[in-house]
């Protein structure tokens, strides 16, 4: 046993050896790191900002608002975003991008040094996420580039949960930086004014890689430059047939199905956590609820990052589709039996196992599109699959407001989530192929990887926080 459980500690550390050695995966991982290292200080200095002020955030119905107007607009716009990915150099998308995140933060820091907490600050928020979601997708949509076929699990549970936990770290220091400025105003404007220097530092790390290194490749025929009316023009025509590439692919329509499900399902629990630390186990103290929902943040994190360590080894044993079924039944199994309680100690266990969870099906979810999704088509796909994280969280949230008590306490709510994540896994087991392993599809991560030989051959929200339930692509 102790010689099996030490070849398998080898394999681990061969598998993560082999994914670091290819070169341009080391600069696309540096890139996305100090980009999400950016987005943490970001989010967790316009949460704290905004969300823990007792008058912004009093009731489900003020909350479940609050995720719409940061989540949804965005993402009901992300999948023209990928049409751009499939056309425009995704290197240039990501340089470009992470520099006109960083003006955009710029505003949001003039707007709170001012103390705005109205429609403006909603907006430059909005522009900061919006140009965020496309990054990620951009970062997606590339790793198949720099990272072979049979290391893509191994490279999608060390990139986004690595810079998972990057962003953890740069919420502490936004933290660290809220309380030496004196948690005032003008010290949030300076906390986002540091994230928006990792941006920048982020747009210089992807300017070390070759230009066209990260695709699209082009289709024979497909023109390789387009002027940008006609890119525009294209838009509604290649959403639409991307979306019919997908739907006729099982694995890739189960493996969204199964993420927008999740998502549909978790957004109650997270709005309910919320409420639940500031107008129930702590109501008295604003500050004091914040202070321990960072314990759960930071738990959330720890299996966050837990995920990248269980899912390889189990997905050599077991299909993708198995592992997501699995995930999705103990998701209902660890609600169920946890969240009933009530007590605090139990929801910081629901936090650390459900994060574990929801990443465990993110790694496979992306492993699959990027398997199965023909490389002029993974754009759009991950675009979509933005949407569907996104827009079925907040759709998720605001239904819950219905029957959600100001102080998050809802027996039957919990009951209604441990079911919605049995539902799903009975669903996604059914729509899969009940867990076989399909085949790779031609120019999925093949094409990726052919063309990413050589040396350089080697590899999203999100981290829990209030402001920061994006995609994990």
């Amino acid at each position: 046993m102790a010689n099996g459980h030490s070849g398998g500690k080898s394999a681990v550390w061969a598998d993560l050896r082999g994914v670091l050695a290819g070169r341009d995966f080391r600069r696309l991982f540096a890139t996305r790191l100090v980009s999400q290292a950016g987005d943490g200080i970001v989010t967790a200095g316009v949460g704290t900002y905004v969300f823990f002020n007792a008058t912004t955030f009093p009731s489900p119905a003020a909350g479940a608002a609050a995720f719409a107007v940061l989540y949804l607009p965005y993402s009901l716009i992300g999948p023209f975003a990928g049409v751009f990915l499939d056309r425009w150099s995704r290197r240039q998308i990501l340089v470009w991008s992470a520099l006109l995140r960083s003006l955009f933060v710029a505003l949001t820091a003039a707007f709170m040094a001012l103390g705005n907490r109205g429609a403006l600050l909603y907006a430059a928020v909005l522009l900061v996420l919006g140009v965020n979601r496309f990054f990620l997708s951009a970062l997606s949509a590339a790793l198949p580039h720099v990272v072979a076929e049979d290391q893509l699990v191994v490279a999608n549970s060390v990139s986004p949960t690595i810079g998972g936990i990057s962003a953890t770290v740069g919420g502490v220091i936004a933290l660290g930086l809220n309380v030496a400025t004196g948690n005032t105003e003008r010290g949030a404007a300076i906390t986002l004014l540091a994230g928006g220097a990792c941006y920048v530092v982020a747009s210089l790390v992807a300017r070390t890689m070759a230009r066209g290194r990260l695709g699209p490749v082009q289709l024979e025929g497909q023109p390789a430059v387009r002027s940008v009316s006609n890119e525009l023009a294209s838009v509604a025509r290649g959403l639409a047939d991307g979306a019919r590439y997908v739907m006729r692919r099982r694995g890739p329509a189960a493996a969204l199905g199964a993420t927008g499900g999740f998502s549909l399902v978790f957004g109650p629990l997270f709005l309910m956590s919320v409420l639940l630390y500031r107008n129930y186990f702590y109501r008295s103290s604003v500050s004091v609820a914040e202070g321990h929902f960072g314990i759960l943040v930071a738990l959330a994190g720890v299996g966050y990052a837990c995920a990248a360590l269980v899912t390889p080894p189990a997905t050599r044993r077991l299909a993708k589709p198995t592992w997501i079924t699995l995930m999705l039944a103990a998701s209902a199994v660890i609600t169920f039996v946890l969240g009933e309680t009530f007590l605090q100690i139990a929801y910081l266990a629901i936090g650390f196992c459900l994060y574990l969870t929801r990443q465990g099906v993110a790694i496979c979810a992306v492993t699959i599109l990027q398997e199965e999704v023909d490389d002029a088509y993974r754009g759009r796909v991950f675009a979509f699959y933005d949407m569907m994280f996104n827009a079925a969280y907040v759709a998720g949230a605001a239904l819950s407001a219905a029957i959600m008590p100001a102080t998050g306490h809802s027996p039957l709510l919990v009951v209604l989530v441990a079911a919605g994540f049995a539902v799903v896994a009975a669903a996604y087991w059914l729509a899969a192929g009940r867990g076989q392993q399909p085949s790779s599809g031609s120019g999925g991560a093949g094409s990726g990887g052919a063309d990413s030989g050589g040396a350089d051959s080697g590899g999203g929200g999100t981290i829990p926080s209030v402001a920061a339930h994006r995609s994990s692509s």
